[in-house]
């Protein structure tokens, strides 16, 4: 290969690491803002996210009682909110960059085709942390606080005093797990649409997805039945979901394979 053809092969390279350097620098400033924005309401957001501990209490936001046992406990867990609420308000902004980086190198139809996993992929997010937030962390919640104790006589007095960071983190973890088993429909989408799953595949796994489904769930949510359940059968729905999505991208192959035929039947025959 001469000089000249190794030139013109490195500039192309240069380019798309430059355009892909300006992409990110894009998105990490966006979420530099935005993280800067959630970090000064961290102390609102953490109070939002009360809420559900409020609900299982039962009475006001007075009769709620969190501490923290460490001088910088509380300022980690405003850290772990701006990271958290920054990442998921640039989400958007994030995905933008990326696809724009990605998006010249697809066909019309692959673009397409994408755009509406991009719009899906967030809203299956919000759904799952929808249901952490409105009925799961209740539940869970009124789970734990059952087991509290009153101090009468021959029994001593046990009562919940959860820390700041330890509830953060088990409201993000249901957060998080929720919403990344969401995404369940469109993994499946997707690699059905690459050849990857076919619906009867999936049915016919079906007793391996159940038991997976529960081991995936004792994993991610604390040892607690409504946590785990709770992340279970959702996600068993979304799995018979994914089947009928991807028996929807055969059958539209299907289809389009037919076009195919139908056309290449309708050209007329050239004699020589």
């Amino acid at each position: 290969m001469s000089d000249q053809e190794i030139e013109a092969t490195e500039a192309p390279l240069i380019e798309h690491l430059t355009e892909l350097r300006s992409r990110l620098m894009k998105a990490m400033i966006g979420f530099a803002v935005f993280f800067v924005v959630a970090f000064i309401f961290a102390t609102d957001i953490f109070n939002i996210l009360l809420m559900p501990f409020e609900r299982a209490v039962g009475g006001d936001v007075e009769d709620v009682q969190l501490i923290y046992t460490a001088p910088q406990e509380y300022f980690f867990v405003q850290l772990k909110i701006g990271l958290f609420g920054g990442f998921c308000l640039a989400f958007p902004l994030i995905a933008g960059q990326l696809y724009a980086f990605v998006a010249p190198g697809l066909y019309r139809n692959e673009r397409g085709a994408l755009m509406p996993f991009l719009v899906a992929s967030p809203i299956l997010f919000i759904m799952g942390g929808s249901l952490v937030y409105f009925l799961v962390m209740p539940l869970a919640m009124q789970f734990f606080l059952s087991m509290e104790q009153a101090g009468v006589e021959g029994q001593a007095s046990i009562q919940l005093v959860a820390r700041v960071s330890e509830y953060l983190g088990l409201i993000m973890t249901l957060i998080f797990a929720f919403g990344l088993c969401f995404q369940l429909p469109v993994l499946m989408t997707l690699l059905a649409r690459v050849g990857l799953a076919t619906s009867d595949g999936l049915r016919r796994k079906r007793k391996y997805a159940i038991v997976g489904t529960f081991a995936v769930a004792a994993v991610l949510t604390p040892p607690d039945p409504i946590s785990q359940i709770g992340l279970a059968l959702p996600t068993l729905i979304l799995y018979e979901i994914s089947i009928l999505c991807a028996r929807s991208v055969e059958k539209k192959r299907a289809e389009n394979a037919v076009d195919d035929e139908s056309e290449a039947d309708d050209e007329p025959e050239t004699t020589a």
